[in-house]
């Protein structure tokens, strides 16, 4: 028995060992475990956040061109109304599912930002269903517009952790306005 006692110190050292060792493993599993999740949900949220720009700014391209064909925006591939109109549907259509996958995982300041982005885009598409001839009219809803991309996309940098980006405004050579 006093060989077992003696021997006990190390054998308690060894116990204590494993379980310290037990121990920082598992805790380094979860935290390894949880900084994958995150990055999964930073990935898909990434994507969300990309597809509805994407559907967003082909609804906005189309009313560049229409606006174009009325004679409110110097586009170089004008488009009517009429052959506009299937595409403008499509484009909306598209618009529901990504604003619902933004609804459900993007963070509320990206989606307030959304918000604003797609109310502008939507009276830009209003203005051009009226039929109204008014270039002056149609700058300043193309200035609200390129704000709200501009918003939405310091939301989502924010939200990434991502650096500052572009304005995505576009120098062009004399004589040619941005379409962007």
């Amino acid at each position: 028995m006093s060989e077992f006692l003696s021997q006990l110190p190390a054998l308690i050292g060894v116990v204590i060992g494993a379980m310290g060792s037990y121990v920082a493993v598992m805790r380094g599993e979860r935290i390894r475990f949880r900084r994958e999740r995150e990055t999964r949900w930073e990935e898909r949220r990434l994507a969300v956040y990309s597809d509805y720009a994407r559907v967003l700014k082909r609804n906005v391209t189309l009313t560049y061109r229409i606006a174009a064909h009325q004679g409110n925006d110097p586009h170089p591939h004008p488009l009517s109304a009429a052959e506009a109109e299937p595409l403008l549907a499509e484009a909306a259509d598209g618009r529901d599912p990504a604003g619902e996958a933004l609804l459900l995982l993007g963070a509320a300041p990206v989606v307030e930002q959304a918000r604003e982005w797609v109310v502008v885009v939507i009276e830009m598409e209003r203005f051009l269903r009226a039929g109204a001839h008014d270039p002056d009219a149609w700058a300043a809803l193309l200035a609200r517009q390129r704000a709200a991309r501009a918003r939405y996309y310091s939301a989502v940098r924010d939200d990434l952790g991502l650096p500052p980006g572009h304005s995505g405004r576009w120098e062009l050579p004399a004589g040619r306005t941005p379409a962007s």
